[in-house]
């Protein structure tokens, strides 16, 4: 039993070393840097990692996990010795650091006089004049200062910034916040793509893991009702064909209901139960937005023009003409139509035409033959412009660590602030006797930091000290030689 409480107390003293910390904080950064150098699967695409590297070099690379640094146990399990080193650091200097804030060391003793670095000796007439000239020092050096009694004597005692002693803990709760939000985004966060045509619905995001890609089901869906991209317009109001916004119309659907929409553009997401949906990119859609066809009818001398949205219908004389169906990049097979990809290489447009209860099917394949005849119903459809729907590519992330990230900043700026420009600076003022019991006023000062600059300081303070008591001492001799004489 006494030697597991020793295994303990050491891995803890280990850990609560500062030391320790330093060099857990350096392996990190060492870690981090190595995942700047080679390419990251998450964030980089395949077919680019793996031509940046060799079969070999990638199977090895892939093995330690070097291709995503951050997510493999190693790292998690780094940042979480770092986290706890901080926190035993912290637990371990605690008592010291609250009794010197709460106790500060108010009345100098002989023996912490004699070992102070910063002090001063200032001969003077008496107790009273020597005190009430540092006093008045003290204040005109804009230093609060307080009298201490003890006894029969009396002493002067002035400090500024106590609070800055608590500075390590400010940087230290804010390297907690951020290691936290970070292993807590690492945990259960996750990012991923949704790519959606206009129109569309869906709630599914691919996610990319190491080398592989899955899908992730969301909690509710998202539909875009449009999107598009605006360009620069030059002196003449026409477009230069340079993007100047990119922007999509958001709504999230719950439940069968809209619950909330926006428009959203670079930098500016769609943020709904803690997902963020960025505009990423966009790209023409495999869907057709519209068609504008001519409608010849049988026996009629003149076309009629339509525009044709998916399942639209319009009507041509006795008949109605509508959109069934379009598909991107079309082949056949036994006798069905089927797509080859997303991609509108190869499209394939159905129009149903109606007429007297009956549907007759026209094809039209765009890349063959811009027109079709339907023998049965006598129709004839040329294909005249269509309008692709855009496709905008949504990032979507779920980062509830975030919530942590913003705190910890806030407490590094605090802490920063307190390291680089405050300090606990002390001063202590007290008549004691010298070798030749004359009286002097010893002066001393100490700071946490900062002590180059604290040592101007306190020479500055000691030389106010002496002016105000040469000065005190002027006016009380004018005053003892313009006095009358008595009778």
């Amino acid at each position: 039993m006494q030697s597991v409480t020793a295994i303990l107390q050491k891995i803890y003293r280990t850990l609560a070393s500062v030391r320790t910390g330093i060099i857990l904080l350096l392996v990190v950064v060492l870690f981090s840097a190595v995942g700047t150098v080679i390419l990251q699967r998450p964030t980089s695409e395949p077919d680019v990692v793996e031509r940046s590297y060799s079969p070999s070099t990638l199977l090895w690379l892939d093995r330690l996990g070097l291709t995503d640094i951050y997510h493999t146990w190693y790292f998690v399990t780094l940042l979480g010795l770092v986290s706890i080193s901080i926190i035993l650091v912290s637990i371990d200097r605690w008592p010291n650091t609250w009794k010197f804030y709460s106790k500060p060391y108010r009345v100098p003793a002989a023996g912490f006089r004699a070992t102070l670095p910063q002090r001063a000796e200032i001969p003077v007439s008496d107790a009273a004049a020597g005190l009430s000239a540092a006093e008045r020092a003290f204040y005109k050096m804009g230093l609060p200062v307080d009298r201490e009694v003890e006894g029969d004597q009396v002493s002067l005692f002035s400090e500024r910034n106590r609070i800055s002693e608590f500075a390590v803990y400010f940087v230290h709760a804010s390297l907690l916040f951020l290691l936290f939000g970070y292993i807590l985004d690492l945990q259960v966060g996750y990012r991923g793509t949704l790519a959606l045509n206009e129109g569309d619905t869906s709630n599914v995001i691919t996610e990319r893991i190491g080398n592989r890609e899955v899908t992730r089901t969301l909690p509710f869906s998202v539909r875009c009702d449009s999107a598009s991209v605006e360009d620069y317009l030059d002196k003449d109001g026409r477009d230069t064909g340079m993007p100047r916004k990119y922007w999509s119309k958001l709504v999230v659907v719950e439940n069968g209901r809209d619950v909330r929409s926006k428009e959203i553009i670079v930098n500016d997401p769609l943020t709904y139960r803690g997902l963020r949906f960025y505009q990423s990119g966009m790209d023409q859609g495999s869907k057709v937005r519209s068609v504008d066809v001519e409608v010849t009818a049988p026996g009629a001398t003149e076309a009629q023009k339509a525009t044709l949205a998916l399942g639209k219908e319009v009507s041509v004389g006795d008949a109605t003409v509508s959109l069934k169906r379009f598909v991107p990049d079309y082949y056949q097979q036994d006798g069905e139509i089927y797509t080859k990809s997303e991609t509108p290489n190869n499209p394939a447009l159905l129009f149903v035409v109606k007429k007297a209860g009956a549907e007759y099917p026209v094809w039209v394949f765009a890349s063959e033959s811009r027109s079709a005849r339907d023998a049965k119903s006598g129709f004839t459809l040329n294909l005249l412009r269509g309008s692709m729907a855009t496709l905008t590519v949504l990032q979507v992330s779920y980062q509830p660590g975030q919530w942590l990230i913003f705190p910890g900043v806030l407490l590094m700026v605090t802490g920063l602030v307190m390291v680089l420009l405050m300090s606990h600076s002390r001063y202590w003022a007290i008549v004691v006797p010298d070798a030749k019991n004359n009286p002097v006023l010893w002066v001393g000062g100490a700071t946490n930091r900062n002590r180059e600059r604290f040592e101007q300081r306190f020479q500055e303070v000691v030389k106010a000290i002496r002016a105000e008591f040469l000065a005190a001492e002027n006016n009380k001799t004018e005053v003892e030689v313009h006095e009358p004489a008595h009778v």
